[in-house]
């Protein structure tokens, strides 16, 4: 089958989850046989540097960078719209689309007679950063995928019965998979900023207004306690937030602004912490709490749907956008180290039931297969 993913900003990448998922659709699908060709953002990437501008295969998959005007609110829907001209020249079997602001240009493959799927990653209208225009935008995008799309795919049980409610359209429940990780020692943290084993907390994300970093600051701020709080992350879209987190994270000593990280330095951070916070006001299924979990950690997260959906049992929640909720319910774990290590072996054994990528490939392909109404 020949497939084309659209709505990514660089395969390959750990820009966000979605660069993380379509990764792993995309090389898993290759693996299996599949012609799988992702057309990427052009420009820079989340450290500045620039990506390439020629096609280039990466695992198994051609990737196809695409022109991109890099502006806030206009990246995702001018990257779409290219790569969604140049998909339809190469005739693929069908186009996979990733997030809402994506979906705008979706019709046109749909007109094409082009089978389309949509992954509906999160109710991206609702995220903070979003200005009522980009928000606007993003909106139309959903409805656009609602009325055009040939199957689509949400993360969590409240955006499908969301999609139910609010336009009467089935979704398929379809989570995202992680791998169970193998922990590593400390090393390169250690060398770089004097960590070791459970002397931390952490929070890796995107440093974006509704993953509510500073709530988590101003919460840790409130306890009295020798581990460090890393925040671990770049900006998205959201450079002035980025410094305002900066210049609250200076007030306290104890906090290390780590920036974005990946490779070796990035299992070290989510092996060796005393447990994973998650903030957020919006979600859809976050990997990075998918990747905590994987990792044995204990995690503390907000008591959104998308959150308490992924940890059940296995972790701690705290009322939203309460920052003296989640100061109790660190304290909590912080006081009790058997209760933190119980919770985060259960996390553990809860990934390895639950979120297997073998079975999300293949409810995807099934979806990417046409069939009679």
């Amino acid at each position: 089958m020949r497939i084309a993913m659209i709505g990514q900003k660089r395969t390959g990448s750990r820009e966000g989850g979605i660069e993380v998922v379509v990764t792993e659709l995309a090389t898993r699908m290759a693996a299996l046989g599949h012609e799988v060709t992702c057309y990427d953002r052009s420009g820079t990437d989340v450290n500045g540097e620039p990506t390439p501008i020629e096609p280039y295969e990466y695992e198994g998959v051609r990737v196809v960078p695409v022109r991109t005007v890099n502006i806030k609110g206009l990246a995702a829907l001018t990257s779409a719209y290219a790569a969604t001209r140049v998909a339809v020249k190469d005739r693929p079997d069908v186009i996979h689309y990733h997030a809402e602001g994506p979906c705008n240009a979706l019709a046109l493959a749909s007109h094409a007679g082009i089978r389309t799927v949509a992954t509906i990653h999160g109710l991206d209208w609702r995220r903070a950063k979003w200005g009522g225009i980009a928000s606007r935008v993003i909106k139309r995008g959903e409805r656009v995928a609602v009325k055009n799309a040939d199957a689509l795919i949400v993360l969590s049980r409240s955006v499908q019965d969301y999609f139910q409610n609010t336009y009467g359209r089935g979704a398929r429940f379809i989570p995202n998979g992680v791998d169970v990780a193998k922990r590593v020692p400390a090393e390169l943290i250690t060398e770089r900023w004097g960590l070791s084993e459970g002397s931390y907390l952490l929070y890796l994300g995107r440093i974006v207004p509704e993953k509510r970093p500073e709530l988590l600051l101003e919460a840790f701020r409130q306890l009295d306690t020798d581990k460090r709080l890393v925040i671990a992350g770049g900006s998205s879209d959201t450079t002035g937030f980025y410094e305002e987190v900066r210049a609250l994270a200076a007030r306290d000593p104890r906090v290390i602004m780590a920036g974005f990280v990946e490779g070796r330095t990035l299992e070290e951070l989510y092996s060796n912490a005393y447990l994973y916070v998650l903030p957020s006001d919006v979600e859809g299924m976050p990997m990075s709490l998918l990747e905590a979990m994987a990792h044995g950690c204990c995690c503390v997260t907000s008591d959104i749907p998308e959150c308490t959906d992924v940890i059940e049992n296995a972790g701690i929640t705290f009322r939203n956008g309460d920052a003296g909720d989640l100061c109790r319910a660190l304290r909590l774990l912080l006081s009790d180290y058997a209760r933190a290590t119980r919770l985060g072996d259960l996390a553990r054994v809860r990934i390895e039931s639950e979120c297997d990528w073998d079975s999300v490939v293949c409810r995807t392909l099934s979806l990417y297969v046409w069939r009679p109404d």
